[in-house]
């Protein structure tokens, strides 16, 4: 835990969030403000460049990279709701930009300053109980998205913020730290590879008897609603930022 407490951080929303989940980012920004922490947030920001370099296109990848860089090199806290986008920026624009010294300084440079929410909460500013409003009363599991735990290594910062509010039921599911399937354009390019590991999640969420599944990632909880939803099980799907916001007096 750094420390010195931030009292302002910018907030890199994330292509998904922006496009089609912004009730996270909304409940990023009220967790954050209720928190004491004024947030900033940049209208012209746009996306890292993930889904470009994961699927090969390095060249239209760079310059979103680039244009991140030149948003948020100065700024000393970026958080985002999201482990995948995150782990875009602190590990793979190092490959992305290996044959380029002059931006890989830059790099270098703003990597230690972005923060995946959760590591932000747990880890900067060390959140360890927060006031419950009379609505956390859940039976949660979590899925562990896997840039969050793989390039990240965060593994227990969503679990103890969930376990900080009072009344939440945490249970764990069978082969949480296992991936639902979505990968992106993986889930496009193998459907039925991806669809065996959506329905094996779907299968632990299921025996894990849980009523609201949690995660860090909004892609990964847009495949696994899909999943329950086209199956009928009546599980709710909800980001760690909405969990956190709806407890949080």
């Amino acid at each position: 835990m750094s420390n010195v407490t931030p009292d302002r951080v910018s907030l890199f929303v994330t292509c998904v969030v922006d496009q089609f989940y912004p009730e996270v980012g909304e409940a990023t920004t009220a967790i954050l403000r209720k928190l004491g922490i004024d947030v900033e947030f940049i209208e012209s920001q746009t996306c890292c460049g993930q889904p470009a370099f994961n699927t090969g296109y390095w060249k239209e990848a760079r310059p979103l990279a680039l244009k991140f860089l030149d948003e948020y090199g100065e700024k000393p806290y970026i958080v985002m709701p999201s482990g995948s986008c995150a782990s875009m920026v602190k590990v793979f624009y190092e490959e992305l930009f290996q044959n380029d010294a002059e931006t890989l300084r830059r790099v270098h440079d703003i990597g230690p300053k972005v923060y995946e929410l959760s590591e932000f909460l747990a880890d900067v500013i060390g959140v360890n109980n927060l006031p419950a409003s009379n609505k956390s009363g859940r039976k949660v599991t979590y899925h562990e998205a896997c840039h969050l735990r793989r390039e990240l290594g965060a593994v227990t910062q969503a679990r103890s913020l969930i376990n900080t509010v009072p009344g939440m039921d945490i249970v764990e599911m069978e082969q949480a730290e296992v991936c639902c399937g979505f990968g992106g354009t993986f889930a496009v390019k193998y459907p039925e590879i991806s669809g065996a590991m959506l329905q094996d999640k779907i299968d632990n969420i299921r025996d894990s008897e849980a009523d609201t599944v949690v995660a860090c990632d909004s892609t990964c909880l847009m495949h696994i609603a899909g999943g329950l939803e086209k199956q009928n099980v009546p599980v709710e799907c909800v980001h760690l930022a909405q969990l956190l916001d709806e407890a949080i007096e």
